[in-house]
């Protein structure tokens, strides 16, 4: 089994369409990263049914959480897992799966949004993921304040990292696993190495295959 397995994310629902369209252009994706709730202009919300379509291809499905547009103190983090948590029961998305905090380049963050978000998924049996970029924005220097107020942030967060960028490509023509990473301990385990491809609505990815077993 390879080291490292390839994927896609798409803020549009999971059909036979796009399905086809990403697996006759690029590769047969190993995972599907998927929005948990509907926000208008910005993303699709996953469905049982999607999850069952997604889930009968042979694919895992990477729930992401992106209700908030910034990421400022450990209350409101707190508050984001469990709305987090509260989706994806509703999904019916088992304990153990990991689930993503969209974190975006230009939000404001800080290092008790982060605490907040880990460590109040920690005890509900889900683990605690965050979509970032460790390059641009406030997210690296906050993370690493994270783990030095809380070491165990380190270990029980998996890093989902939007940098470098070299773009867009097939499966088969996918880039070596180097993502950036913040200045401190971290599981860098996702990397989204091409966004916003031209023939498909979807984004490109390498994981770290331990992930896999974090996925529904």
């Amino acid at each position: 089994m390879p080291r490292y397995v390839w994927g896609v994310d798409s803020a549009a629902v999971v059909n036979e369409d796009l399905y086809t369209c990403v697996k006759n252009n690029f590769g047969n994706p190993r995972f599907w990263g998927r929005y948990l709730t509907a926000i208008p202009n910005v993303s699709e919300g996953l469905t049982k049914e999607e999850i069952a379509f997604i889930r009968n291809k042979g694919i895992k499905v990477l729930p992401i959480y992106n209700v908030f547009s910034e990421a400022i103190g450990y209350s409101r983090g707190q508050i984001a897992a469990r709305n987090a948590v509260f989706n994806a029961r509703r999904l019916g998305i088992p304990n153990n799966t990991a689930i993503f905090a969209n974190v975006e380049h230009f939000f404001e963050v800080d290092e008790g949004w982060l605490r907040g978000w880990v460590e109040s998924m920690y005890p509900t049996g889900f683990r605690s993921g965050i979509y970032n970029d460790p390059v641009k924005g406030g997210f690296s220097n906050a993370y690493c304040e994270a783990v030095k107020k809380n070491n165990q942030i380190a270990t029980q967060a998996i890093l989902w990292s939007a940098e470098p960028e070299p773009g867009v490509t097939k499966e088969r023509n996918a880039p070596k696993f180097k993502p950036a990473t913040p200045n401190c301990k971290a599981n860098v385990w996702v990397w989204q190495y091409g966004r916003d491809s031209k023939q498909c609505p979807i984004d490109t990815n390498l994981a770290d295959q331990r992930l896999l077993a974090y996925l529904y």
